[in-house]
C-alpha cells in the first residue's frame, strides 16, 4: 500500500505529551496498537511536514483557473 492508495481500514489517532517529555502519536484500530514517541523537536518537524502536505493537498484540490466549463457558441 502506498501513500496514494485508498483503504477501508479505520483507526483512531491520538496525539499528546507523555510524562517523560516526549510527544506521542498513538494509532489504534483493528489489529493495530502503535505508540510512536518523538522528541519535541522531531514532533515540530513532523508538524511542519503535515502543514506542507496540507497546503499541497489544498492546491491539488482547488479548481484550476479557467478550468471551468466553456460556454458553447449560440447558447
Amino acid at each position: 500500500m502506498g501513500i496514494n492508495s485508498e483503504s477501508d481500514i479505520a483507526a483512531d489517532l491520538q496525539i499528546g505529551p507523555t510524562t517523560l517529555g516526549k510527544v506521542r502519536i498513538y494509532i489504534s484500530g483493528e489489529g493495530v496498537d502503535l505508540p510512536l514517541d518523538f522528541d519535541p523537536e522531531e514532533a515540530e518537524e513532523i508538524a511542519e511536514e503535515l502543514r506542507g502536505a496540507a497546503e499541497r493537498a489544498r492546491a491539488m484540490a482547488a479548481p484550476k483557473p479557467g478550468g471551468g466549463r466553456k460556454a458553447r457558441k449560440g447558447h
